[in-house]
């Protein structure tokens, strides 16, 4: 036999002597003749894998989140040492629940928490900023003239005078709105971090975050509260939100080994198909810190979207077994029928799997590239464990008798035999094929995609509310966050313009005057809550030395009298060789919306006055930063959905060499990816790091519907069978088993919704959406296609048909088997 050899030339074998051994194609010889040694090689490999998988680390890293080819991200990068604390910054406000920050008790207890944390591995500690730093500096007129120091004088000893004196300092230091609240209840300890300390040694967020949890916990008091915001914080959070998200990972598996055994009422075969799934997942943890890759918050998920993979491509491979020995062959026969069947079939839908993965490369953010590399493991896994092994093992184990003569019923109803037995179901799925049901279908697929269409044009690419939007509005994190934004006119989103000039002339009158034309630009923006720089700084100076008339509050046209201001200015606003000047924009929030318009603001001034001389550049603060990344995440939305359809029509058509068959196949699939859109504007979803995936995964893992659906239809359209019959044969199958790993899927990842991690419960909803929306197409809305595209009750056109559609044929034709 051969692999064009279709299943009614197929004798029915009971044993094995009758069979030839060195039928099939080489790869199944070479498999299926040496079975032993390929477990044998498979537990060797699952024990080594399981071991590497416990040397499997979860961390994050600030440089992975960013996009380090962006403009405004290598300005940051090229500029960073002067930069220090604009970038990966930890904002701790230690609020006094009694009273204000003037207590002499308050101000202890920030002096305590203030120095452990200095300590803490992977501070930068020389830019750490509080009301305890000496870094932290006042400046005021006095009779002497100019004079300033620390904002804590060196005699305090927390008596009356003393913090008098403190409020005094306060007030002259412009912290007020900074590092100090409006109402004087509390102050920020403002935390620059490292990626990696002197040694090299990467920061550990999981260990820093539970040192800060620590400090927490030390310091709080019914007169104490600490809130902790950045980056840090966030993915200290989502680590220790880990055993929630294995919880519903845990979930998930239940339910989809619940439905599959409801479905084939048969443990073994159950349990095999599991197991194999698992194994993957195993494989692949062991491969990643065997390749020296680590796993992190947002490649968490990663590890069941292969199990769910696998349990697709599982459940076809068991589906055609079962059938294979409910006719009475022999289980090792029935498991190489099956891989003749399917494994080409299957082994295309898994490339178009790795597609949708591979395709997330072509966005230049570190921990995209490193999900798509990791989830191109495990499909490669996938193909190993699910096409080749499970087969083999199903070859040893086979079903039960039940489940076998169960699936003979089944398939027994067949149309040309049975008409009036024909399953309820499958009988309206059939109608489709009719053109009076696939019109209508086709008119209400057409409406959904038109409105879908409109509404996704709402579709906002970054974060479309304040806080972090990868945890609950509820969370710690996000009430700590909205406490920051309503006590503080300076937010800890910092958008930082870089203003690079000649060497020891950026406080030139010249130089500071643009800098104020552009922050009175700025704070015109109804996202702005204020900004600060040397310019603004000379103004507030020229006010105070002359008897506080707002009259002078202007730059100083005297350079002796700038220079005179900028000598007691904080450093960040100028670096020590006087090149460049930095503007420091705080924001209400980090919306998308917010980010643009400063984005264009800025770009829009340094195109008008940018010279040779002076240069204003976007940007560093998180908020620069995180305007960068969703500039790169909008290019590669449609860059990705572009080559991810791209790639999947060219296997498509490798598969079925027609262009109809195609189109019946990807139609449906661009359905799904404008109603996902359209889902993702309803329920406030932007598209940004945690949640660009989802769409390419969706038409990766979407497409293997369509496969199994055509590669079967086709191969009875090609032997002359009516479309009706064809798609009849497909639903009997692999159309059930479609339906069965749709609706488990579904339901599976929809229980994610009630996660307390908000982007695991986002990733759930669009990918039970686009599971279930994917099978419906792949069952209502191909056949209906169909229906107007292929030829109706007649031959495909002659011509070889593609090794997959070939080697398909040997499972459709049904009946004159047994």
């Amino acid at each position: 036999m051969n692999n064009d050899t279709s299943l009614a030339e197929q004798p029915v074998i009971r044993d094995l002597n009758d069979f030839d051994r060195n039928s099939g194609s080489w790869a199944e010889r070479l498999l299926f003749n040496n079975r032993l040694a390929i477990i044998v090689v498979s537990l060797l490999l699952t024990v080594t894998l399981g071991l590497q998988a416990t040397k499997l680390t979860l961390n994050a890293g600030f440089e992975k989140m960013i996009p380090t080819k962006h403009p405004f991200v290598v300005n940051y990068l090229a500029n960073r040492s002067e930069l220090a604390g604009l970038g990966n910054t930890l904002n701790i406000a230690v609020e006094n629940t009694n009273g204000t920050i003037f207590d002499a008790a308050y101000l202890e207890a920030l002096r305590k928490l203030n120095d452990e944390i200095f300590l803490l591995p992977g501070v930068d500690r020389a830019y750490m900023k509080s009301l305890w730093t000496p870094s932290t500096r006042w400046l005021g007129v006095t009779e002497g003239g100019l004079e300033g120091g620390p904002v804590i004088p060196d005699d305090y000893d927390g008596s009356t005078k003393s913090i008098d004196q403190l409020r005094a300092n306060i007030e002259r230091s412009g912290q007020v709105g900074q590092l100090v609240a409006n109402n004087y209840r509390s102050s920020i300890i403002r935390v620059p971090l490292l990626d990696s300390d002197s040694t090299g040694r990467r920061l550990d967020y999981h260990e820093f975050s539970g040192r800060l949890e620590q400090l927490q916990h030390k310091y709080e008091s019914p007169s104490i509260k600490i809130h902790v915001t950045g980056f840090a914080k966030v993915v200290g959070d989502l680590i220790d939100g880990l055993q929630q998200v294995l919880l519903f990972l845990a979930l998930a598996i239940a339910i989809c080994t619940a439905l599959l055994y409801w479905y084939t009422r048969c443990v073994r075969s159950t349990l095999l198909v599991v197991t194999c799934s698992l194994l993957a997942v195993v494989w692949l943890l062991g491969l990643l810190p065997t390749l020296g890759f680590e796993i992190d918050p947002y490649s968490i998920l990663v590890p069941f979207l292969v199990f769910a993979i696998g349990m697709s491509h599982g459940a076809q491979k068991m589906n055609g077994i079962m059938q294979d020995i409910g006719r009475g062959t022999h289980k090792l026969v029935a498991a190489r029928y099956t891989f003749r069947r399917l494994f080409l079939a299957g082994l295309t839908a898994l490339l178009a799997d790795a597609v949708g993965f591979a395709v997330l490369m072509v966005i230049q953010i570190k921990v995209i590239q490193d999900l798509a590399i990791t989830a191109s493991i495990g499909v490669a896994v996938l193909i190993f464990t699910n096409l080749v092994l499970l087969p083999i093992l199903l070859s040893y184990v086979g079903v039960s008798r039940q489940a076998a003569s169960r699936s003979l019923n089944v398939e027994s109803q067949d149309e040309e035999d049975l008409p009036h037995k024909k399953h309820p179901f499958w009988a309206f799925l059939d109608l489709f094929t009719q053109r009076k049901w696939a019109r209508l279908v086709l008119l209400v697929a057409a409406s959904f995609g038109i409105a879908g269409f409109a509404v996704s044009l709402h579709l906002q690419i970054g974060d479309l509310k304040p806080g972090a939007p990868e945890l609950r509005s509820t969370s710690r994190y996000n009430r700590d966050n909205a406490f920051t934004v309503a006590n503080y006119s300076a937010s800890s989103d910092t958008y930082v313009v870089m203003v690079k000039t000649p060497q020891y002339e950026c406080t030139l009158y010249k130089n500071l005057e643009q800098v104020d034309a552009l922050e009175w630009q700025l704070q015109q923006l109804p996202g702005v809550e204020s900004t600060n720089s040397v310019a603004d700084l000379a103004k507030n100076a020229a006010t105070a030395m002359n008897e506080g008339s707002l009259k002078w509050y202007e730059i100083p046209r005297s350079q002796d009298m700038v220079n005179s201001i900028t000598n007691r200015a904080p450093r960040e606003l100028f670096n020590q060789s006087c090149d460049l000047l930095t503007i420091y924009i705080y924001l209400k929030d980090h919306k998308a919306s917010t980010l643009d318009s400063v984005v264009r603001t800025v770009q829009a001034f340094a195109d008008r006055n940018n010279t040779a001389n002076h240069q204003f550049l976007s940007a560093a603060g998180n908020a620069g930063i995180e305007a960068a990344t969703n500039i790169v995440v909008k290019h590669a939305h449609t860059e990705m959905l572009l080559l991810v359809y791209a790639a999947v029509i060219v296997l498509a058509f490798i598969t079925f060499r027609s262009w109809r068959a195609v189109l019946c196949a990807v139609l449906p699939l661009m359905l799904t990816t404008v109603l996902a859109e359209a889902l993702m504007v309803v329920l406030g979803i932007g598209v940004k790091v945690a949640t660009l995936p989802v769409i390419a995964l969706g038409v990766g893992i979407g497409v293997d519907y369509a496969l199994y659906v055509l590669t079967v239809a086709l191969s009875r359209l090609r032997q002359g069978a009516s479309l009706s019959q064809a798609y009849y044969q497909a639903l009997l199958f692999t159309g059930k088993v479609v339906v069965l790993t749709g609706v488990t899927l579904g339901v599976a990842v929809a229980t994610w919704a009630l996660s307390p991690i908000k982007f695991q419960a986002d990733m759930g909803i669009l990918l039970a959406f686009m599971f279930i929306l994917n099978m419906v197409g792949a069952l209502v809305l191909l056949p209906a296609l169909a229906c107007f595209l292929l030829p109706r009750g007649n031959p495909m056109p002659k011509g070889k048909p593609s090794t997959t559609a070939g080697a398909a044929q040997a499972g459709v034709a049904r009946g004159t088997s047994h």
